[in-house]
């Protein structure tokens, strides 16, 4: 009996991801109570563990099963592949699909999960427009939270990433995020400064990549680092995202 498979076994039985120290934990208990070859795997630490899941997923992927192991914000599970939701929304009752996010809400989504700790009025300087509807669609999806509050005038609230955000994008952390060090760099320079309400309605539009938001963002910041060679002392409003 291999650690793997007593690994598959556990995760296939469990209602929830399991992290790596879930998993040791579990292994322990089973190990006290001196079942079958239980104690061979009780002292079991969290790095083998991991080394083991890995091992796992791998298989599981080569032999191109419906499903595949994922360990999603510290957490494993096995996932249905994609192709296969039709049924499985079926056997669930679900008829139609998640609401997905509009345009808007990825484009805000973005600023925050590379600006974080991050204002209201860091975000509204960032995209032009009023992001108060926005942040709170994605406070009610249980994406984005309040994770303190500024050292400005006011102490107004910062904004930060969930682990549900983890899950959403099925990222591991945030180290896993799309490279936009552009998006990181865009100059905040008028926090506080109210700006005008734009067109952010949440209905009917394309839904997109997290991954192409960032994109478009760094395309922006190209665009008002262009502008700062120029010599303009003008403050340039970035375009929308794409999502």
């Amino acid at each position: 009996m291999e650690l793997k498979d007593i690994l598959e076994a556990i995760l296939f039985s469990s209602q929830k991801p399991l992290s790596a120290k879930e998993l040791q934990d579990i292994l322990n208990q089973a190990g006290e109570s001196g079942e079958g070859g239980a104690r061979e795997f009780a002292q079991v630490k969290a790095k083998p563990i991991t080394a083991a899941l890995e091992i796992l997923a791998e298989e599981v992927e080569t032999l191109g099963r419906s499903s595949r192991l994922v360990c999603v914000a510290g957490a494993w599970q096995f996932v249905t592949q994609s192709e296969y939701a039709p049924w499985v929304r079926a056997l669930v009752g679900v008829k139609n699909r998640p609401t997905r996010l509009s345009k808007p809400a990825l484009e805000t989504l973005a600023i925050i999960a590379y600006r974080q700790p991050v204002t209201r009025a860091q975000m509204e300087e960032i995209r032009g427009v009023s992001v108060d509807g926005v942040i709170g669609t994605l406070s009610e999806r249980e994406l984005v939270e309040v994770v303190g509050r500024a050292d400005a005038p006011g102490r107004p609230q910062t904004y930060g990433t969930t682990q549900m955000f983890l899950e959403y994008f099925g990222l591991r952390g945030l180290q896993e995020l799309p490279d936009a060090e552009e998006l990181r760099q865009v100059p905040i320079t008028r926090p506080g400064v109210p700006v005008t309400t734009g067109d952010d309605n949440e209905e009917a539009i394309e839904q997109m990549s997290l991954e192409e938001v960032t994109k478009a963002k760094e395309n922006d910041a190209g665009e008002l680092a262009t502008n700062d060679d120029d010599g303009g002392d003008e403050v340039v409003e970035e375009a929308s995202q794409t999502s």
